[in-house]
């Protein structure tokens, strides 16, 4: 009677946990927003966030939604190149970098192969093919379908799943990004899920940023964040071009140099300062012909702000031009500039 009544106890205990697991899943498909369809602006969300990343070489192949596999060989500003590993990728930067404001040509030699966003990997016979995937690509990116790269989750998580057909929950333990796509991609329009929060995740590029996810809605507001911050720095690398462009067509003056509360812009009076397509400067003086040049180097780059660094030899009053510069506001005429390091110090340069 005793083994009876513990069998019964079991058996019961069984039906209540199953039930209120049914319950709990079916709760949040009416009432829980965490609780999605295959079609959910989350599902969207993991399968996005989880396609392969393939940005990683977009100064050679000029597309993030695959990646070129290597050896290839390619032909870099007339230059052929044949990669064969990942750190040959420097030999392609270098050619790149020798000028600025000019047009870098980048030819493949067919066929070659080439990963997916969808993980699967492709061999491109000719550049008729290779035209079709850009795009596609560019369609992808002007759809929101492509890769969300900005956001790394932390694996494993955990993803509760309820058939509507058979009336069963369930769970499955996602270990990385490839098999987190693969599941969002064949996940059912009979079936629903829900993240089992909370989950962690960080920013690309800055591991410590590390956070926690605790809902969907979360999810999507770090999506949101991430995405907007991408396109600051899309918008901020495209204002690098232009600003470099701007920078070699001209010869400019030092308008205005302000530290510590003094302007002494007086100091360069007699200077112009020419910066060349291959990333050197010069300072000559105009007033006193035996003067020596002043030679330097200069570099733009770009976060979510532009900035120009400036680097003089030889000269102690061009010297206290070194610095990393933070441009606040440039046009055709003249580039105004803040240090990184002190903002009371602020530098004009003018077209002359």
């Amino acid at each position: 009677m005793k083994t009876f009544k513990l069998l019964t106890l079991i058996l019961l205990t069984s039906i209540f946990s199953l039930t209120s697991c049914q319950d709990e899943i079916d709760s949040e498909n009416g009432q829980n927003p965490n609780t999605n369809s295959a079609t959910s602006p989350t599902a969207n969300n993991l399968e996005r966030s989880s396609m392969y990343d393939g940005s990683f070489d977009d100064f050679l192949d000029g597309m993030s939604c695959s990646s070129i596999i290597l050896p290839v060989t390619a032909t870099v500003n007339d230059t052929q190149i044949t990669l064969i590993t990942e750190s040959d990728y420097n030999l392609v930067l270098n050619i790149l970098g020798e000028l600025i404001n000019d047009d870098d040509v980048i030819t493949f030699q067919f066929p070659l192969s080439v990963k997916l966003s969808n993980y699967t990997e492709v061999q491109v016979a000719n550049q008729a093919e290779y035209d079709a995937l850009m795009d596609a690509c560019t369609e992808a990116e002007e759809q929101a379908d492509d890769a969300i790269n900005c956001l790394n989750i932390d694996f494993p998580i955990t993803i509760l799943t309820y058939s509507l057909n058979l009336e069963q929950t369930g769970s499955v333990v996602i270990e990385s990004e490839q098999q987190l796509y693969t599941y969002m991609n064949n996940f059912g329009d009979d079936e629903l899920f829900a993240v089992n929060y909370p989950i962690t995740a960080s920013f690309s590029g800055d591991s410590s940023s590390t956070f926690e996810i605790t809902s969907d809605m979360d999810l999507q507001s770090k999506i949101s964040e991430c995405l907007a911050n991408d396109d600051a720095m899309e918008e901020a690398e495209d204002n690098a071009d232009e600003l470099e462009a701007i920078i070699v067509e001209g010869t400019y003056k030092v308008e205005s140099f302000i530290t510590a509360g003094v302007n002494t812009a007086n100091d360069y009076a007699n200077y112009t300062i020419d910066f060349a397509n291959d990333l050197t400067c010069l300072a000559k003086n105009t007033v006193n012909a035996t003067a020596q040049d002043v030679e330097g180097t200069y570099k733009v780059t770009s976060e979510l702000e532009v900035f120009l660094q400036l680097t003089f030899t030889g000269n102690a009053t061009f010297e206290l031009l070194n610095k990393t510069w933070e441009v606040t506001s440039y046009s055709q005429t003249s580039i105004s500039l803040q240090s990184t390091t002190n903002a009371a110090t602020t530098l004009v340069l003018s077209k002359i």
